[in-house]
């Protein structure tokens, strides 16, 4: 069986932009990219659905982490330091 094709973002957002731009159809970007028109479909989808959250202020600037991101970082991080400690006492180092 084969593995599923992972694609780049950059790709994704070529793919759809030349979709959203509607100068070929889905058939023509399909076989120019080697994509499935199903796949084209749902990354335009996803872009258009980002501009509006983009606009409409729901969107998160690169690099801004929600409340529940930084709280999870920081469980790991004690988690870390209590097995690094642990470990370095288990081998007296």
């Amino acid at each position: 069986m084969n593995k599923r094709k992972r694609y780049a973002a950059s790709f994704k957002a070529k793919v759809a932009l030349e979709a959203l731009r509607g100068e070929k159809t889905m058939s023509e970007l399909s076989a120019k990219y080697g994509v499935h028109p199903n796949m084209i479909t749902g990354w335009k989808k996803k872009a258009v659905e980002g501009m509006i959250d983009l606009f409409s202020g729901k969107g998160t600037r690169p690099g801004q982490m929600n409340e529940s991101e930084i709280k999870d970082l920081h469980a790991k991080i004690g988690q870390l330091t209590v097995e690094r400690d642990f470990l370095s006492k288990a081998f007296g180092q």
